[in-house]
């Protein structure tokens, strides 16, 4: 259920970290999955975050989170799934000339906190980060963290007719033969999906609504052009 997300530069160790803290946290009574950056920027970052946030598990989210907006939006998951969570900022790193500007946390604002900073090869705090996981209440979830209704209805027209388009294309492979291990392709789209094993419709439909769901807090007509590329990568870590 907790949730950890990881900030900092590149090259700071966040992927370390992450390793650390997943052999730390996760054990015979509760498992931790490390979620990390991918294809499809932050709206597919954030689907799989709440995807994976449950009552049991722990969430580390292996990302560079390096602006204030970002670690907003995993603050707000949090909150409305009613789980508790915490900011590991690794410091240091290399830098590159080309990398985005990083916007270092600040435990003033609520989304910032719990903080804890690591340099280098310092240990991590894992008694107090255990505490701020499991020993700490969560806070409610508030009107501002719930899912607001969407104010473009030609996005919400968009993003059912390219679902449903990307579900067809599947069970027509299926229909057709299709094996596990061969790649699935909707037309238009250059991302595929290699199923590892047979789909129902039922599996899919309920997939399809989560990924609505969690597309639909962020209306952005920007990632109009990318939404069927983003539903597949959505399914591809879904079905396992």
């Amino acid at each position: 259920m907790p949730l950890v997300v990881l900030c900092g530069r590149p090259g700071s160790g966040k992927s370390r970290r992450a390793s650390e803290l997943q052999a730390a946290l996760g054990g015979p009574e509760r498992r931790a999955h490390v979620v990390a950056e991918a294809e499809g920027g932050r709206a597919a970052l954030r689907a799989e975050v709440e995807r994976r946030l449950s009552r049991r598990d722990v969430v580390i989210v292996d990302a560079g989170n390096e602006l204030r907006s970002i670690r907003y939006e995993l603050y707000c998951a949090a909150r409305q799934a009613g789980t508790a969570r915490c900011l590991l900022h690794c410091a240091g790193g290399p830098g590159r000339p080309d990398e985005p500007p990083f916007e270092a946390p600040d435990p003033q604002n609520r989304w910032d906190r719990p903080l804890f900073t690591v340099h280098g090869e310092e240990p991590l705090p894992l008694d107090a980060i255990r505490a701020a996981l499991f020993d700490s209440a969560p806070p409610p979830p508030h009107r501002a963290t719930r899912t607001q209704p969407l104010q473009s209805s030609s996005f919400l027209h968009q993003l059912d007719r390219v679902t449903q388009e990307v579900l067809g294309a599947v069970m027509d492979a299926q229909r057709s033969g299709a094996q596990p291990g061969e790649t699935v392709r909707v037309p238009g789209v250059a991302e595929g999906l290699v199923l590892s094993r047979p789909v129902s419709m039922a599996e899919l439909s309920r997939l399809r609504r989560q990924f609505i769901s969690y597309t639909k807090m962020q209306p952005r007509d920007e990632n109009l052009p990318q939404l069927a590329g983003m539903f597949l990568q959505y399914l591809s870590r879904s079905i396992q």
